[in-house]
């Protein structure tokens, strides 16, 4: 499986952190903090903190998905690539909250 879709499914090519790091663009950085922050009603998203190379491959990381993505420490806890791989996946109210709001993610690991 291509190793920019993330474990839930999202394509961590089009992320816009993913892209300000490639790209070492400092103005975009802002523009994407201050986003995430008004999505997330917090502000405790910097511009510094936007910097991740992708899910599952070397890098940096955002914060938020190595070390609070709950979907992403599922995944790890039970040695699977993805959660394409878990019998449960169709249940699974935590990346069932992503898909819900990204189908294009469900459709990434070979879902409907």
């Amino acid at each position: 499986m291509n190793k920019m879709i993330a474990c839930c499914g999202i394509n961590c090519e089009t992320c816009e952190a993913r892209i300000a790091t490639m790209k070492n663009d400092d103005k975009m950085r802002v523009e994407v903090a201050k986003k995430w922050c008004e999505m997330n009603h917090t502000d405790q998203i910097t511009p510094e903190s936007i910097n991740c190379t992708g899910c599952r491959v070397e890098g940096v990381k955002f914060y938020f998905c190595s070390h609070m993505c709950e979907v992403h420490q599922c995944v790890v806890a039970k040695s699977y690539e993805t959660c394409g791989e878990c019998p449960d996946k169709d249940s699974c109210k935590k990346v069932g909250a992503i898909w819900e709001n990204c189908a294009e993610a469900k459709e990434n690991l070979g879902g409907e």
